[in-house]
């Protein structure tokens, strides 16, 4: 039977180790939307930190970002305002929260 070499054997190690990080690291799914109706709106909507700011050139932000969830006819569901309450899942992950 042939032995793997201990370099292949790191290597293939780190790259599960890595998946694994990635997947449990990664943020939900980010959306501008319209608070009040729920509504997709452009990105340029919620710069800023959105929620009715002034910009630098007179225009209002009405825009919140949305996390996770989906969107049916601009509308979005099943996702939070707050981005600690949306499981992201991954690989080994064991999420807490909900939306």
């Amino acid at each position: 039977m042939r032995r793997l070499r201990s370099s292949t054997v790191v290597l293939g190690g780190m790259g599960v180790l890595a998946a694994t990080i990635t997947a449990c690291g990664s943020d939900p799914d980010r959306r501008c939307v319209d608070p009040l109706t729920r509504e997709e709106l452009p990105s340029y909507q919620c710069q800023s930190g959105g929620g009715g700011d002034d910009d630098s050139n007179g225009g209002t932000h009405r825009g919140s970002y949305y996390y996770g969830g989906s969107v049916s006819d601009r509308k979005v569901s099943g996702g939070s305002f707050d981005k600690t309450a949306v499981d992201t899942g991954g690989f080994g992950c064991s999420g807490t929260g909900g939306g």
